[in-house]
Order: C-alpha cells, then structure tokens, then sequence
C-alpha cells in the first residue's frame, strides 16, 4: 500500500496484504497437536466478527453515507439502504448455491474423509470437526446422545458414513474451499472499493482504506485457520491443509481489484459498492462467524473477542486516521 499510487496498485497491494495473513492463519495448523485448540479458534473468530462490524460502519458506510449527503429526505437512504441489502442478499444467495452443490456444510465435506480413515469413529464432536455448526452438526451430537444413553438411534437420523461413502474425496475439498471462498469475496470488494473512493468523500482517505485492509488481513487469520486446521484433524497432511488454507484467500485479490476498476471508472456506483461490501460483511458476521463462535462451549471467549477486535479496528478508523 503506497500512498500516491493508482487504486488498482492499491487494491493489489492491500488485498495481497489480506491474503498473505489468511496463508499465516492457514499455517498456525502446522502447530496444531492436540484438540484444544477450539477454545482459541472460538476467540479468534469472536475477534475477527468485532474486526468486521467496525470496519464495516467506519470505513465503508460512513463514506457511503457522506457521498449520498448531498441529497435530501429519503433519497439520501436510498443507495446506503438499497446497497447493504444486495450484499446481504449477495452472500445469502451464495449460500444457498453452495447448498445446491451438496456442500450443506463444511461438517458434510470433512467428517465423510474422517470416519473412512478411522472406522472406528462414530461420533462428531466440537473437539473433532470444527467451523460451521448446522443442522447436520445438531443432528450428529443427536446421535451421540442416543449413543450415550445406550439407546437405539432413530432410522430418520442420517449415518455420517452411509452418506459420504459415495461423495469423492477431491470433491469434498473443493466444496470446502468453495464454502469458504464465497465468504473472502465481500471482503476482497471492500478492500477495492475502499482504495477506489480514496478522494471522492472527506472520509474516504488513504488512511481508512489502508486501515480497512489492515483489520481484514487481522480476521483473515482466524479464517485461515479456520479451513487448514479441519483439514488437518479430519486427516489430511499438514502441507495439503496449509495449501488449501491459503487458497481460499487467493479470491479477494482478483475480487479487489474489479472493485476499485469499478468503482474508478463509475463514480455514482460508489455509495452502493461501499454500502454492498458492508451489507455482505455484516451478514457473514451475523450468519457464519458468531453461531460458530458460540456453538462449542466458548461463547464468553468468542464475546470477549468480539469486543476487543471491535475496539482495535475502531482504534485504528477513529484514532490513527490522520
């Protein structure tokens, strides 16, 4: 990030800089030996949804907000409000297309590897599968319950190695990926727009695009390892989790750039670009990052969290802005 330069530069540079921290998350699994590990990956990824709520407000919609000022009544709402909704919308359907490819969940993609490695395991726990607990999750601890109190388990509950024996191992992977890239998207585009309206709003500068870049290189890494370290428990080696981990960063480059070309070229498409990359960062907090922060036991951990990577990003928007 070089003061002076071409937003597109900028936007290279800054989403470079977001996916050289998701590959450091993705290799934090290299020290991995235990299953301990949850309590902290439940704070950082706490950290990361604070991390992206304050960046949200201050270094995208505040500047949406401030481009739209000059209208009156409601139509000063109209891009900021129009905007964080198609994000919203944006990443809801991203989902559901992920669905639609049979990767319910990353739970559906890694346990199929696991029980097959270890037949002897018939059980998904907190301390075995990580990231993202669905229903499918709910109705595995279902079965455990079942199995705990010796009780026969009900026909309806779906056995985990009936329905990934049929499911191809590189497929899995690629599903995981896709899960997780879909959610880099947003947050590459908010790092392009933010460099790309440099200049066009008293609060649009270089310093909050810059701190923007920073606070999504910082949540990055608890998503990074938030993809390498299942990989790793569920079996793989270290260097293919580490890859995979660091791959699914690889999308906010090629994401931030198209938002700064677009954003350069097509200037009333800035509140609603900003105002979109908020909406979709908003939604993945609210959607994806807090349940999974708190569905293991470690909510109090994923609060604090929360609150201190708010704080930071605050600190680093309000306080180191000039």
């Amino acid at each position: 990030m070089l003061i002076g330069a071409s937003p597109l530069t900028q936007a290279f540079l800054g989403t470079l800089f977001t996916w050289a921290l998701t590959a450091f998350g993705a290799a934090l699994a290299f020290f991995a030996k235990g299953t301990n590990e949850r309590i902290y990956l439940d704070g950082s990824l706490g950290f990361a949804g604070g991390v992206m709520v304050a960046a949200s407000y201050w270094s995208l919609l505040q500047p949406a907000i401030e481009m739209t000022s000059d209208n009156s009544g409601i139509w000063t709402l109209i891009p900021v409000v129009s905007g964080f909704f198609l994000g919203a919308l944006f990443v809801y359907a991203a989902d559901r297309v992920v669905t639609k490819l049979q990767a319910h969940s990353t739970v559906d993609l890694i346990v199929g590897d696991k029980i097959k490695r270890n037949p002897s395991l018939t059980e998904v726990s907190c301390e075995n599968i990580l990231y993202r607990g669905t229903k499918v999750n709910q109705e595995f601890r279902h079965r455990r319950k079942y199995k705990e109190d010796e009780e026969e388990v009900p026909d309806h509950l779906p056995s985990p190695l009936n329905d990934q024996e049929s499911h191809d191992r590189w497929k899995r992977i690629m599903l995981l990926i896709i899960a997780v890239t879909v959610h880099n998207i947003p947050e590459g585009l908010a790092v392009g727009v933010a460099f790309g309206a440099v200049g066009k709003s008293s609060s649009a500068t270089f310093e909050s695009a810059r701190n923007l870049a920073i606070g999504i290189g910082i949540q990055n890494l608890p998503e990074g390892l938030a993809v390498s370290l299942p990989l790793k428990m569920a079996g793989y080696s270290t260097g293919m989790s580490i890859w995979y981990g660091q791959l699914s960063g690889l999308v906010e480059l090629f994401a931030g750039v198209f938002g700064a070309f677009l954003v350069s070229w097509i200037i009333p498409v800035l509140p609603y670009a900003l105002s979109f990359a908020a909406g979709a960062m908003i939604y993945v907090v609210v959607d994806d990052i807090i349940p999974e922060s708190q569905s293991c036991g470690n909510g109090k951990v994923a609060s604090w969290g929360c609150i201190f990577g708010f704080l930071l990003m605050m600190s680093l928007d309000v306080g180191l802005a000039d």
